[in-house]
């Protein structure tokens, strides 16, 4: 198959371009803006207690409200409010309501800190908007407007809240997604012109990857969001210009070495495209089928972040695929090798003695001493997966410190009680619809008894709603929403809630803390689901590519064993304070399990294809180091440089994620591909590839010289037409 699309591409590559062109415009064209969901509910599905808790509040309480934003009064010198600044404060809070601001319902005075310093005034905004961009605008506007009110006063005004986080979130994003493609694209530059000596090498999966195959997938992925209503995150952008340019580069330079190999060998240009994307677009189709779906086992999370990124990578690694197979050898096919290579002359020439084959030498000899000590570094720093903890403060890792939103949220957390920011709500309603009946304040005495709560406020004439069905108990913790005591006092409320409700009546508990609960519950679940899913589906992947049962097994596990290297690592470095954002061990496990496979998959087929030109396992393992090896390493150094881009952006989230996905691809490309894999499959031998045989010397049909390493083979049994396409280059 990968013989006919290299044939097809090579001999029609004007058509090719051609095809490219009208598919592109014609999806660009047609595709939807993609919308922005940052609200942190929208992760959840409506079967937690958390979400079941907020619709029972929209219902029962429509006039109470969660603050979208929080609007923060201090003094400029620093000093306790005086009367005549909290008249300001209630002047400005009055004002801000009567701009009538797109998004604002109410504005309305909140408290007053018990340090006398600090007042608050709370934002409603419209629930069905929660998250999108157009709160985000709300938010700048009441900066800016209350700004404004507050001139000629002694009051500075800050406005914070999840609508203000956004916009936050939003500055921040565009940040990191500047320094993301500009480091990305200054890595890659220098790294292809060092390896291959030529400046249009160096730049054209840069055209190729940012203007045509980005545009392109970003397309479809808003076509996707509209059709199947998949939520789109602001923190994903970045990541996806990553992954472009990362995974298209890492199938570019498959194809690049593999075409320069082939022109050394002594085919001609055209064939030697062939036969090259013949011999590599196997382990590419391969490779990203891996990738692919791993990203589409996201789509049994419960969490709706990653139901959306998912989908998203799994699209933009297609396109990237079907570029990597006809884009870009369509293009190479047009450009005679001396302009391609131009001004560097080593491309015609084999190199000897090179670092790779000393190595495969070495790894050849003692493949048992090369397999324990690999797999002795990776096991030493997986121990640091055992001091792993979660943290669910997923604005304060996304957000810089410095950002507005940050510092009044830190203030609130000092001035006012710890939970008081984003209290608890626990719900009783009745079952049948019937007015509760008997002493509430009971239910609200269990409640306070729960240890870690600092408060329950329950007043019967004005928490029970009018039809008397539902009762609002606001239950104060003594710690911030987001940490692990809060979550942990949750889970306790709820067991009290649950186990003390009166009969006919059930008992719910929402809120921020509540949200975190039920996200850690979901975490747990894609711990179990996504994650076995996606390794059983990678390891049929590889059992269809090798023809094999036994090295699929052994393939996934020591890419598991570099799952857990890399989370070690990455606890020790990030992990020792708040822990780590809750997401990035999924993140983490999906990327080193699916790009970490491509590197294997690369090697193991180059170890196949050896001995398939008849050398013993050893020999074969040594060979195919020889000539992955190259490859894998600076497919490997350019995918982590540029993942590693993401830890310049300011965003703690990104930044822990940069690190974690590129050292991942660091032990992926130089531990496990280069040494562990391949020096168990030559301790293994012959029987790694049980019960088929692919290992086995193919029989050439007469006249075809072997292919590995030399000889004009490659490409497998020659089509009259390539004969005829030979002659004519002649």
């Amino acid at each position: 198959m990968f013989h006919r699309i290299g044939r097809t591409v090579v001999r029609h590559p004007v058509w090719t371009l051609v095809a490219w062109v009208i598919a592109a415009v014609a999806i660009i064209a047609t595709a939807p803006s993609l919308p922005s969901n940052s609200d942190e509910s929208s992760f959840l599905p409506s079967s937690y207690e958390s979400i079941k808790a907020m619709n029972v509040q929209e219902k029962a309480f429509p006039q109470a409200f969660t603050p979208a934003a929080i609007v923060l009064f201090e003094r400029t010198d620093g000093k306790p409010l005086t009367s005549a600044d909290q008249a300001d404060a209630s002047r400005i809070t009055t004002g801000l309501g009567d701009k009538k601001i797109d998004q604002v319902q109410t504005v309305v005075e909140g408290s007053v800190s018990k340090d006398g310093r600090y007042e608050t005034a709370l934002v409603q905004m419209d629930k069905k908007s929660a998250g999108q961009p157009k709160q985000a605008d709300a938010a700048k506007a009441l900066r800016a407007d209350s700004t404004q009110l507050a001139k000629g006063t002694a009051l500075k005004v800050q406005v914070g809240g999840q609508a203000a986080q956004n916009l936050d979130q939003q500055d921040a994003g565009k940040t990191s997604d500047a320094v993301a493609l500009l480091g990305s694209l200054l890595i890659i530059i220098v790294t292809l012109s060092i390896i291959f000596r030529s400046p249009l090498v160096a730049v054209m999966p840069l055209i190729l990857l940012v203007g045509v195959v980005f545009t392109v997938a970003n397309a479809l992925i808003a076509d996707a969001t509209k059709i199947f209503g998949l939520q789109a995150n602001s923190s994903i952008s970045a990541l996806l210009i990553v992954v472009v340019l990362g995974v298209g580069t890492d199938y570019f330079l498959f194809l690049m070495f593999r075409y320069r190999e082939r022109l050394r060998a002594g085919d001609e240009p055209k064939q030697a495209m062939i036969n090259a994307v013949t011999r590599v677009g196997e382990a590419i189709a391969s490779a990203a089928g891996a990738v692919i779906i791993a990203f589409c086992a996201l789509a049994l999370s419960t969490l709706g972040f990653l139901t959306q990124l998912g989908p998203a990578l799994a699209i933009l690694v297609a396109v990237t695929l079907i570029a990597g197979l006809t884009l870009f050898p369509a293009i190479c096919s047009l450009i005679p090798p001396r302009a391609l290579f131009w001004p560097g002359k080593k491309w015609r020439d084999e190199p000897k003695g090179t670092r790779y084959a000393s190595v495969g030498r070495l790894l050849g000899r003692k493949p048992a001493l090369v397999a324990v000590l690999s797999g002795a570094v990776m096991l030493v720093l997986a121990l640091g997966t055992f001091g792993y903890k979660a943290s669910y403060d997923l604005a304060s890792g996304s957000i810089p410190k410095t950002k507005e939103s940050m510092v009044v949220q830190d203030t609130l957390t000092k001035a006012f009680s710890a939970g008081a920011a984003e209290p608890t709500n626990v719900y009783l309603t009745s079952k049948d619809s019937k007015p509760l009946a008997g002493d509430l304040g009971a239910f609200a005495q269990k409640l306070r008894g729960v240890d870690g709560v600092s408060s329950v406020a329950f007043d019967q004439a004005k928490d029970v709603n009018k039809a008397g069905t539902t009762a609002n108990y606001t239950v104060t913790l003594k710690y911030e929403a987001a940490t692990d005591q809060a979550i942990a006092t949750v889970g306790d409320v709820r067991t009290v809630a649950h186990e003390n409700a009166p009969p006919g009546t059930e008992a719910l508990v929402g809120g921020s803390s509540s949200i975190f609960k039920d996200i850690n519950a979901a975490v747990n679940h894609d711990y179990r689901t996504v994650f076995p899913v996606a390794a059983v589906l990678i390891m049929v992947i590889l059992g269809l590519l090798l023809r094999s049962v036994v090295a699929p097994w052994y393939l996934i596990a020591s890419v598991g064993l570099g799952f857990g290297a890399t989370l070690g690592t990455t606890v020790w470095i990030f992990g020792r304070g708040d822990g780590l954002i809750f997401l990035l061990p999924i993140i983490m496990y999906l990327f080193v399990v699916a790009i970490g496979t491509d590197y294997n998959i690369l090697m193991i087929a180059r170890l196949r294809e050896e001995a398939r030109e008849g050398r013993n396992p050893r020999e074969a393992a040594s060979e195919a180091l020889k000539h992955a090896g190259p490859t894998i390493g600076a497919a490997g150094f350019i995918l982590a440089a540029t993942f590693g881009t993401l830890m310049l952006s300011g965003n703690d989230f990104l930044t822990e994620m940069g690190f974690a996905v590129a050292f991942g691809i660091v032990i992926a490309a130089f531990v496990m591909a280069m040494f562990f894999t391949p020096a168990l499959t030559a301790l293994i031998g012959h029987a790694a590839w049980w019960p088929g045989h692919a290992d086995r010397a193919a029989s050439l049909p007469q006249g075809e010289a072997p292919g590995g390493s030399g000889g004009q083979g490659d490409g497998g049994p020659r089509d009259p037409r390539d004969l005829e396409l030979d002659s004519r280059q002649g």
